[in-house]
């Protein structure tokens, strides 16, 4: 009872499973009908946009990311061929429906117990490598619902022989150096250099043992057994005979590149693999184009499928493609200096319709040739600081501004990222700084602030997939995404802020000359106008504000005459390297990296390989173009701030919102303040330490070696500094002249009148100040100051019509400390005094608020005024 009981309960729970996967994934199911590829002999032309034609679409079936062009019927394989396939991968092929339920449980049982084996079919691994090559082969529960479904509904649609035959045609056979080993004709003429139809039994079953691992061709030796054990089981299977088995063996196998040697008995006596390279294809020509044609290619087959695409005599295609901008990308693709190993990955968009204006799916050699997979569209890689700008529009739309700050500090809790620098500022830092520097600790608090939630919806409206545990690393670039999903978000800044879904279809025309309709292309609103706008600012600046030597990012992707925005990207290790830009007529995306993906050289960055790879392609694209500007909307203004030329919303007078906004930005400051005065009192004792210890070093320095040297020394130097700079004396390098009387000028000299600059003798520098004395003429012989030699002077003056020299009753000085810092109340012993001695200037003095002031000549002398000093004696003034 127990036992049936149990065999209820799971047959329940395997048709609830199926229900759950049929609701899940079983809508969503491709067309089983596209595999009908080798009785279709219609060719597909495209055209260019101006209606110029590009290219041809003629039938091919895919292996995972590779295509086979070649594609064989029944009559052109070798029958045993087809019985070693059949008997190495799938030996119940002929009796199943689609699924081995025995190989299946093979497979788990041989897996519970260590030794790894796949239970998939013939057709489920075909339908794997055509129907759903999007899935990429991973191991997931929803591509083996997907596979087993479409393997049923493929053996009700097609014969056996039918099924068999198309997996030979996209089965991987290794790498043929240029280009993939992909289908049985590729197939045999790398390693035997011969058509398949024209494989022996030997040959064959040597290809077919390759298949599970095309590596084991570099081991043959070792490898020459499985050979035995398959003529073996293909003579119990009865698809051959013992004879024939026996023949096959003792056949003397010389695969493409191997000097082999056998015994009498079939048996391997030696091996050498003297060629490495012999099993190489020789390239195909170069196919013009060809990652868009065959982007065309997958948007066609999506909306009619295949037998309306190459049935009967094909159809006309009108695409999105700019001939100019096309070739303007191979052409920055074939120049583009990457690092070793890496490719990429170039597309540009229209932003005002979404139209596709060009792609390049790999680096192209000289040729124009380059890999199958196209990294523009199927590649889906991690973009790094790129996705930035988005975080700080979405900032933008709910208030922030452009000068608003955000602590550039570590953050508190388990994750902890860091700048790309490794080091922080310690400082609140403007969003418009931190975007141009791209930091990432501040872009992390801005998130904390804005919220992940918001920020994951606002991605998904702009078609881009998100990882299942993103959270704030999302807004530091681990979200996914190829060039021209990125491409089509930043078109957002220069349309106005509409999302368009990508679209490289413009009409079709069928075989009798009719339209057939166009699924028209998703079109939403993401943002509004003024954040649009905003947004479209702050990467402006990326590109505009710091050029070369100034720590510029992108300043390499300017095109003169043009107004680019845009922002570079990088991730972790350098494995992934982005610039994404635009212009107001083109928004493109470059993508650098490794195709198997792993790490660049650290000397790698996007500014200096992805930048100028995107400032050649687009350059190319506008090249013969009146230059246009973005269109500013209304409400937005602009205005020079912390010497940046920045765009902010304007503020309505007495409008709720902002005051709102103005008080979440002021409580987003104080915020960034508090967090920066936590920060400032940590490093506190740590900074007044270092301080105390400079200050022990300086005074140990200054002193005379004595007991109490260093401390008079300090003493005497933190007196100079607390002096008024404006009064600080310095000190003579000549005797002070006895007379204080101001010497006339030359005759020679011009009569402009002069300032003089106070000089005094620092070491009396802390004696009481002296009161202002009136200025003296130097033509007057009146003056009852002047003592004896100036007023002979005056008198030998040959003619008293000289312009005189005067100067006006100058402001009393700012009275310097008298009192030591030791604070002593006595009165210091009376000293010898010592004259204060005055050198004209050559130059005007300066007025307190620091202007220049001009005295004008006056023909007769000054007024004298009583001496601020008894000892002074008579002495001309200055300004200090």
């Amino acid at each position: 009872m127990r036992i049936l009981t149990g065999l209820v309960a799971a047959a329940l729970a395997a048709v609830a499973a199926l229900f759950g996967g049929w609701l899940a994934w079983g809508r969503d199911l491709p067309n089983v009908e596209d595999l009908d590829v080798l009785e279709y002999t219609g060719a597909t032309r495209v055209y260019a946009r101006d209606g110029q034609q590009v290219g041809v679409l003629t039938p091919n079936l895919g292996s995972g990311p590779r295509v086979n062009q070649t594609l064989l019927r029944k009559e052109q394989m070798s029958g045993a061929l087809r019985a070693a396939v059949v008997t190495s991968e799938d030996r119940r092929f002929f009796e199943h429906r689609g699924l081995d339920l025995i190989g299946i449980a093979r497979g788990v049982l041989r897996s519970a117990t260590g030794d790894v084996e796949g239970g998939s079919s013939i057709t489920q691994q075909t339908v794997k490598n055509t129907l759903l090559v999007d899935l990429e082969g991973a191991r997931t529960p929803e591509r083996k619902f997907k596979e087993a479904l479409l393997a049923f509904q493929v053996e009700r649609q097609f014969t056996k022989d039918e099924i068999l035959t198309t997996y030979l045609n996209v089965i991987y056979w290794g790498s043929g150096g240029h280009r993939d080993i992909i289908g049985a004709d590729a197939a045999a003429h790398a390693y035997f250099d011969k058509n398949a139809r024209d494989l022996s039994l030997a040959e064959s079953v040597y290809l077919a043992t390759l298949i599970p691992s095309p590596g084991r061709y570099f081991d043959y030796r070792s490898y020459r057994p499985l050979m035995r054990s398959l003529l073996d089981r293909m003579v119990e299977d009865g698809r051959v005979t013992r004879l024939e088995a026996d023949n096959a063996w003792h056949e003397r196998l010389q695969p493409a590149g191997w000097r082999v040697r056998y015994d009498a008995d079939g048996d391997v006596t030696s091996a050498t693999l003297v060629d490495r390279t012999a099993k190489n294809l020789p390239p195909l020509p170069p196919r013009q184009h060809g990652h868009f044609l065959q982007t065309v290619e997958r948007a066609l087959v999506e909306q009619f499928g295949r037998k309306t695409v190459y049935g009967g005599t094909g159809l006309k295609v009108y695409t999105t493609m700019d001939l100019q901008a096309q070739q303007a990308a191979e052409r920055a693709s074939r120049d583009a200096r990457l690092p070793d190993d890496a490719t990429l990955g170039i597309a540009l968009v229209q932003p005002s319709t979404g139209e596709v204006l060009a792609l390049v799916g790999q680096k192209l050699d000289e040729a124009g040739r380059g890999g199958e997979w196209n990294n523009a569209v199927q590649s889906r890689r991690q973009v790094g600081s790129s996705v930035k700008p988005l975080l700080y529009t979405l900032a933008l739309s709910k208030g922030w501004k452009q000068d608003d700050t955000v602590p550039d500090l570590p953050l508190e809790g388990d994750y902890q990222p860091k700048n790309y620098s490794g080091t922080y500022t310690g400082r609140p830092v403007t969003l418009r700084y931190a975007l141009d520097h791209s930091l990432n600790l501040p872009t992390v608090r801005l998130a904390q602030k804005v919220g992940v939630a918001p920020f994951e919806s606002k991605l998904r409206d702009l078609g881009l997939t998100l990882p299942d545990d993103g959270g704030l690393s999302l807004s530091i670039g681990t979200v996914e995404a190829s060039p021209l999903q990125m491409a089509a978000a930043y078109a957002t800044f220069a349309n106005g802020g509409t999302y368009r879904e990508p679209t490289v279809l413009r009409r079709v025309v069928g075989p009798g000359g009719q339209d057939l309709p166009l699924r028209k292309p998703t079109a939403r609103r993401v943002w509004d106008e003024q954040t649009a706008y905003l947004g479209l600012d702050m990467i402006r600046g990326v590109v505009g504000d710091l050029g070369r030597g100034q720590g510029g990012l992108a300043w390499r992707a300017r095109i003169p005459g043009w107004d680019v925005a845009g922002k570079t990207g990088t991730t972790n290790d350098v494995k992934d390297l982005w610039f994404v830009g635009v212009t107001p007529v083109v928004s493109g995306a470059v993508w650098v990296g490794k195709q198997e993906g792993g790490a660049m050289p650290q000397t790698a960055y996007s500014g200096e390989v992805a930048a100028p790879v995107w400032q050649q392609a687009v350059s190319g694209a506008l090249a013969g173009r009146q230059a246009v500007a973005y269109r500013v909307p209304a409400g937005v203004t602009t205005r020079w701030t912390r010497g940046v030329n920045m765009a902010f919303r304007e503020e309505r007078a007495g409008a709720f919102g902002g005051l709102f906004r103005r008080g979440r930005d002021q409580a987003a400051r104080d915020e960034a303040a508090r967090q920066a005065e936590a920060q400032r009192q940590q490093d506190l004792p740590q900074q007044q330490e270092q301080a105390a210890r400079g200050r022990r070093r300086r005074a140990g320095r200054a002193g005379d070696g004595g007991p109490t040297g260093g401390r008079t020394a300090g003493r005497r130097n933190r007196r100079r500094r607390s002096r008024p700079p404006a009064i600080r004396p310095r000190r003579r390098r000549r005797p002070v002249r006895p007379s204080s009387s101001v010497r006339p000028r030359s005759r020679r000299r011009r009569s402009r009148p002069r300032r003089s600059r106070l000089r005094v003798s620092r070491r009396h520098a802390t004696r009481p100040p002296v009161r202002p004395r009136p200025s003296v003429s130097r033509t007057s012989s009146s003056n009852s100051n002047s003592n004896s030699r100036s007023s002979s002077r005056s008198r030998r003056s040959p003619t008293p019509s000289r312009s005189p020299r005067t100067c006006s009753p100058p402001r009393s000085p700012r009275r310097p400390r008298t009192t030591p810092r030791s604070r002593r109340t006595t009165t210091p012993p009376r000293k010898r005094p010592r004259t204060i001695s005055f050198r004209p200037s050559r130059r005007p003095p300066r007025t307190p608020t620091g202007r220049t002031r001009r005295t004008t000549p006056s023909t007769t002398s000054t007024r004298p005024t009583p001496s601020a000093h008894p000892e002074a004696g008579s002495r001309q003034e200055a300004r200090p």
